[in-house]
């Protein structure tokens, strides 16, 4: 507000200077525009949904859910809840661009399905006060990377390489790339999503079993002293560092999704994750900490789906030491946590999730001073009667008993 009623003393003493020297047309038809401008760039600030004042408490929603009956019902959750934020594909997991971005960029028309109505889609979140984050899948992009082969990884006998799952990958280390997903998100940002979310921003996964026997390019870095982790590690964060730069004019953040495993290594080195690295260059990092991610053993639990809070605490204890070795920067930390049953992990290992097993995430986040998370149903089920904002600390509680 002060800056505002700055530039407009600086106008408004223009105007008298200029009116005593006898200004001519086009100077007052430059300042009719300068001022035209100003007043519609105030107006677009005015319109844009404000930062949760308590932090964002979001979940994932598919573009299927955005439309009718199921939309409805998940607008309704929210306000009933003390959840504020919508967490949106508009890059999915294929490579298909999910509403009309409006942008100049051929490709992202190609590539664009309208799943879904960008107009009432932001009309509805703007009038529930939702705020909006764009999902873009980065370099994991069947579609893509059928276009382009050479932006891609291929076999000795040109193929494209695809995981066992059958996805396809970018190459990250290709500035056409680059390119492509940095314009998808800055045209999100110019749509009115607040925030711009890199999923997938890696190589494959066991990416360092794999790269001698692929055909690809490592673009700057060929005959560069860096070795073949250091040049992974180097291009992911330097794609988050330069995305950050291009969106923050367009008053949107950006944020990254990792591995919750990348925090609790050095360096994840086959997928080119560096947690420290990336920290310092996101606004928000958002790790995958579900329960069920983790192996037997790991923090010393024996099965960790079993066991919500302890997991997340411990998880936490690692991500804090590893967020104090970072520079100057430090991004605020959104976890996703689980909002779904993992019955894939057989009988034994696993628990059903409900409300309280969500709950204890939460807790934990909340014991760590952690206000801000994200939950992930790949359905868009999600849990009634979870605590999403509990006030005491359940560390405290157990030891005044």
């Amino acid at each position: 507000m002060g800056k505002m009623k700055r530039m407009l003393t600086v106008v408004a003493a223009s105007t008298l200077i200029l009116t005593a020297c006898g200004s001519n047309d086009s100077t007052s038809e430059d300042k009719h525009n300068k001022q035209s401008a100003n007043h519609k760039q105030s107006e677009q600030q005015k319109d844009k949904i404000k930062y949760p004042k308590d932090g964002v408490k979001g979940i994932y929603v598919t573009p299927g859910s955005l439309q009718g009956e199921k939309f409805d019902e998940l607008i309704k959750f929210i306000n009933e809840t003390e959840l504020n934020a919508m967490v949106i594909d508009v890059k999915d997991d294929s490579g298909n661009i999910t509403m009309d971005l409006n942008s100049d960029n051929k490709l992202i028309q190609k590539n664009t399905t309208e799943m879904v109505n960008l107009k009432n889609l932001m009309k509805t979140l703007k009038k529930n006060n939702i705020y909006p984050i764009a999902r873009v899948v980065t370099f994991k992009d069947s579609r893509l990377a059928e276009e382009h082969p050479e932006w891609s990884f291929k076999e000795q006998n040109g193929q494209v390489w695809e995981s066992d799952g059958g996805d396809k990958f970018l190459n990250p280390f290709s500035k056409q790339v680059w390119n492509y997903d940095i314009d998808v998100a800055k045209a999100a940002a110019k749509a009115g999503f607040r925030e711009v979310q890199f999923d997938y921003v890696r190589f494959p996964e066991g990416f360092e079993n794999m790269d001698k026997h692929l055909k690809y390019t490592n673009g700057n870095y060929k005959g560069d002293d860096m070795n073949h982790t250091q040049q992974r590690v180097d291009t992911i964060s330097n794609f988050l560092k330069t995305a950050r730069k291009e969106i923050h004019p367009l008053d949107a953040q950006i944020s990254a999704d990792v591995f919750g495993y990348s925090a609790t290594v050095e360096e994840a080195p086959g997928i080119g994750q560096s947690f420290p690295k990336i920290a310092e260059n996101v606004d928000v990092i958002s790790s995958m900490i579900y329960p069920s991610h983790w192996n037997p053993g790991d923090f010393g639990i024996e099965h960790p789906d079993l066991e919500p809070y302890k997991t997340v605490d411990n998880y936490l204890d690692k991500e804090e030491a590893v967020l104090k070795k970072t520079g100057k920067h430090h991004p605020k930390t959104r976890p996703w946590l689980q909002d779904f049953t993992a019955s894939y992990l057989g009988e034994g290992n696993y628990k059903e999730y409900d409300s309280k097993e969500v709950s204890e995430q939460i807790q934990a986040l909340r014991d760590h001073g952690v206000h801000e998370f994200l939950l992930w149903d790949a359905s868009g089920d999600y849990t009634k009667g979870v605590d999403y904002t509990p006030d005491k600390s359940k560390k405290q509680s157990d030891k005044s008993q």
